[in-house]
């Protein structure tokens, strides 16, 4: 069992898809996707599967006041999303909770406490429930 922390502003970058023009609107969008994700079994970043027990989703900017979908965790930043992220990965690695980070941001990653797993948005992107086959 394992808890999904994503990098919401990393998620959305990763795909150009004109989510800059309405960031918040983009990001609605994305949370409504991985919604479902939330204590499903889903193929791990390195084969074998992972249980999504919890996802937690950090929001920045434009996009911190959105409204979240049931089965979803927000940390809404108050500045950087990083430093959000990082806090909540050390707070994670603290109590002992298993984790995965998803990001691919390369700074992000060397915040991260010692050990834990990353992956890029790739793959979280194929493992979500409507995506193409």
């Amino acid at each position: 069992m394992t808890v999904v922390l994503v990098d919401v502003a990393n998620m959305l970058g990763a795909r150009p898809d004109g989510w800059w023009r309405d960031r918040a609107g983009a990001t609605t969008r994305l949370l409504r996707r991985l919604a479902p994700l939330a204590g499903r079994l889903v193929r791990a970043p390195e084969g074998g599967t992972l249980l999504c027990r919890e996802l937690v989703v950090v929001v920045e900017g434009a996009a911190r006041d959105v409204r979240v979908p049931d089965g979803v965790t927000v940390v809404r930043a108050r500045g950087s999303g990083d430093d959000a992220l990082a806090a909540r990965a050390a707070a994670l690695a603290a109590d002992d909770v298993a984790m995965l980070v998803v990001t691919a941001d390369r700074g992000l990653r060397s915040r991260l406490p010692a050990g834990t797993p990353v992956t890029g948005p790739g793959w979280l992107y194929r493992v979500l429930p409507d995506a193409p086959a």
